[in-house]
């Protein structure tokens, strides 16, 4: 899956992106990319679970 992440805009912004998807899949695989405020992930979480813990975290996400 990959998300669209357009507040996450430094490695700050990622750590906090990645805590809430692991809120929702602790064992997901993630990897940020800040300079194209994409993420790509493997998970087994629904796209609107992660959706709604990346909103609730103050970083609003579309898939992509």
């Amino acid at each position: 899956m990959q998300l669209k992440i357009e507040n996450m805009t430094c490695g700050g912004c990622a750590k906090s992106v990645t805590r809430a998807i692991q809120s929702v899949d602790p064992t997901a695989r993630i990897e940020t990319n800040p300079g194209a405020r994409s993420v790509k992930l493997e998970t087994t979480a629904t796209s609107a679970a992660l959706q709604k813990a990346l909103e609730a975290a103050g970083y609003p996400a579309v898939v992509s």
